[in-house]
């Protein structure tokens, strides 16, 4: 049996709740630091989904596969990278 990746909403949550503890002051330096850099981690792979998702919306694929910007509602096309 293969078990899931976790979801974006599931990664985001568990990195907010590495803050809140991290926060709080109250966790022992070995497992603050084993948290900040479980922290670090999912925060680079929240930060890769999140670039992912944004050139999938800003980009879509002609029928010889060729990109081309996506069109604002108001017309003009996305700059974002």
């Amino acid at each position: 049996m293969t078990e899931q990746q976790p979801t974006f909403e599931e990664n985001l949550s568990t990195l907010e709740n590495i803050v809140a503890q991290l926060e709080k002051g109250d966790v022992p330096l070995e497992q603050a630091l084993a948290q900040f850099q479980k922290g670090v981690a999912l925060s680079k792979d929240l930060q890769t989904t999140l670039q992912d998702a944004e050139k999938t919306l800003t980009t879509m694929m002609t029928d010889d596969d060729q990109e081309v910007p996506f069109e604002t509602p108001q017309g003009g096309t996305s700059d974002a990278k």
